[in-house]
């Protein structure tokens, strides 16, 4: 009887490396834990694959990620997700490090109908953005974030990421460093600059304990925000006003934004520069969004939908 391979192990580093890729895709994206487990299945799988042929994830070259492929036999959904995996990790890696070569880049990928952002009804977003109690500190910091990630759209890491000199209450906007280090300008709603001027007055000087930090929004330890804190924040709120676990994430939020707008007759290329897509058809998305919602009022209240 032929004896079984031991598989090969992980290196340190590129364990690491998957860690490093997963929070980040997880506290950004928003991604469901299945996803986030399935992501990890797939590349430690590749990396043992690649750690038994005297490679790394790290140095992976497109003939292996080729190779590697061509040995699965797996259904169109599966090979999807398999190839997702890899793009986003290669791709983080790229935006991580200068001079990296991508080797999913020229990889064909499998044609599957896109999945529609996810995103709350008005109503919901009301709900949870008054779910924070204002006569506490850090209820007024919470419904500050709430109010200005669905009023402006932004990225988790970007308002986490905000510096208190990125606001300029007066002209009522946000300067705004997105992906790939571009600033963008960004309007503030009366509602959601309220909110930050309350909390601005009344809960940022209790929470920077007479020092002078530069984050805009700050922790109870008066350092600026991260994006598992801000997670966890969301998960609470919507936890108290009933929103199931399984439809939040910090980037519902800027997918009701979008989607809203939409429905409101907003303009799509006003939308990709509000967002800060570099290409239109990122936001185009949202047009199918908008579309499903029209459809789903016509089918409810038309006399013959």
């Amino acid at each position: 009887m032929k004896k079984e391979e031991t598989p090969a192990s992980i290196a340190e580093a590129d364990a690491a490396s998957i860690d490093a890729f997963l929070e980040r895709v997880w506290s950004e994206d928003g991604l469901a834990d299945r996803t986030l487990e399935a992501y990890r299945r797939d590349l430690e799988a590749l990396a043992r694959w690649l750690a038994g042929r005297g490679r790394s994830l790290r140095d992976a070259r497109r003939e292996d990620i080729s190779a590697y492929h061509g040995m699965q036999h797996a259904a169109v959904r599966s090979m999807a997700r398999r190839q997702s995996a890899f793009r986003r990790y290669y791709g983080f890696r790229a935006r991580e490090q200068a001079g990296f070569e991508d080797p999913t880049l020229l990889i064909e990928r499998p044609r599957m109908p896109r999945s529609l952002p996810k995103a709350l009804a008005e109503r919901e977003i009301e709900a949870l953005l008054n779910a924070p109690d204002t006569d506490s500190t850090l209820g007024l910091r919470d419904r500050a974030m709430l109010e200005l990630m669905y009023a402006s759209g932004l990225r988790v890491s970007e308002l986490v990421g905000l510096p208190l000199a990125a606001l300029n209450p007066r002209q009522g906007v946000l300067r705004v460093t997105g992906k790939g280090g571009k600033d963008r300008l960004v309007p503030v709603g009366e509602l959601a600059l309220g909110c930050i001027e309350s909390y601005l007055a009344a809960a940022r000087p209790a929470l920077a304990k007479g020092r002078q930090p530069a984050a805009l929004f700050l922790s109870k330890r008066g350092e600026g925000m991260t994006r598992q804190m801000f997670w966890t924040l969301v998960k609470r709120y919507a936890l108290k006003v009933g929103i199931q676990a399984t439809r939040i994430s910090p980037h519902v939020l800027r997918h009701s934004f979008a989607t809203h707008l939409l429905n409101h007759g907003a303009d799509l290329r006003a939308l990709q520069m509000l967002l800060g897509h570099s290409a239109l058809s990122t936001t185009q998305i949202y047009t199918l969004v908008a579309k499903e919602g029209l459809k789903r009022l016509h089918a409810q209240h038309h006399p013959r939908g």
